[in-house]
């Protein structure tokens, strides 16, 4: 608003409002709620066609005003025979995407999606628990409005994200717990930044070896692509035994390189865990190529 200095209103200042007439617009929403209180924000949720989606935001100045709001609004009846619902704002601030292929990276995603919202604050990537061998995201923006702009432009711009059509939806809670708990300890597949990896079932790791690094090399010869290249790197380890590697592998006939994070059991000092981790990075590619073990 004119004249308004320092910082926007602090949380629990927003209220909700749905259900609204489809023909009332801004010009009869604002001067009504403005009656209870000094309005900071008034958002009416449109189509890109233009038309009212039936519900609105509105973030007053202070907390009491959207205490009054809500006190003289809730089943407020703006027309004969339709009430109005007026009540305190969630302010979520966290999307899901879901849809991604396994090739996608953080990097990538977050430089894609700062290019189309704003107020971006952090992109994880998770196993998709509906899509196999696909990623889910989770976006955090700096506020619900950021959010909410955010999903909308996602949603209804047609967008594709890593070549995809996405779903985009409000991270509920109940996934929010799952992906929260997958994370906690080590297990056989983890999604920790870059992509899916999956170790291998034990077994004699010479063995492992020569299956599975042998067949990459082998597809990737096959398809003219050239010799895989793996970089290994150890970046945390716990006390129970488990160390969690960086792993890439770069393919010279592939557009770029296939990279993410990767749990493995460490069983006796040296490089074991790096040829563990080199295992667990070629199957994927190999599951990401569709080659058959």
């Amino acid at each position: 608003p004119a004249g308004w200095e320092g910082d926007p209103p602090p949380s629990g200042t927003e209220v909700f409002i749905g259900k609204l007439p489809q023909d009332l617009y801004e010009n009869v929403l604002i001067p009504l709620f403005q009656r209870v209180g000094r309005l900071y924000e008034f958002r009416l949720m449109l189509t890109f066609s233009g038309l009212n989606r039936g519900f609105a935001y509105a973030r007053y100045s202070d907390q009491r005003g959207a205490r009054r709001a809500i006190a003289t609004f809730h089943n407020f009846q703006l027309q004969q025979g339709c009430s109005i619902v007026v009540c305190k704002s969630t302010e979520k601030r966290e999307l899901s995407v879901e849809g991604l292929g396994g090739w996608v990276s953080p990097g990538e995603l977050e430089a894609r999606l700062r290019e189309l919202t704003q107020g971006v604050l952090s992109v994880t990537l998770h196993a998709s628990p509906r899509q196999p061998r696909g990623q889910l995201a989770v976006l955090k923006y700096s506020s619900h409005r950021a959010a909410a702009l955010a999903k909308k432009t996602l949603m209804e711009g047609n967008v594709r994200l890593g070549g995809l059509q996405v779903r985009v939806s409000w991270l509920n809670q109940d996934l929010k717990q799952k992906l929260q708990s997958s994370q906690k300890k080590p297990s056989s597949t983890r999604v920790q930044g870059d992509k899916l990896l999956r170790v291998p079932r034990p077994a004699p790791l010479s063995l492992l070896m020569h299956n599975i690094l042998e067949n990459l090399n082998t597809l990737c010869q096959r398809q003219c692509l050239g010799t895989p290249l793996y970089l290994t790197k150890c970046v945390q380890a716990n006390p129970n035994g488990w160390l969690q590697f960086w792993c890439q592998v770069v393919i010279p006939g592939c557009p770029a390189p296939f990279s993410g994070f990767t749990w493995v059991r460490q069983e006796g000092p040296g490089r074991r865990g790096h040829e563990k981790a080199k295992v667990a990075v070629a199957l994927y590619v190999l599951q990401v190529l569709g080659e058959s073990l």
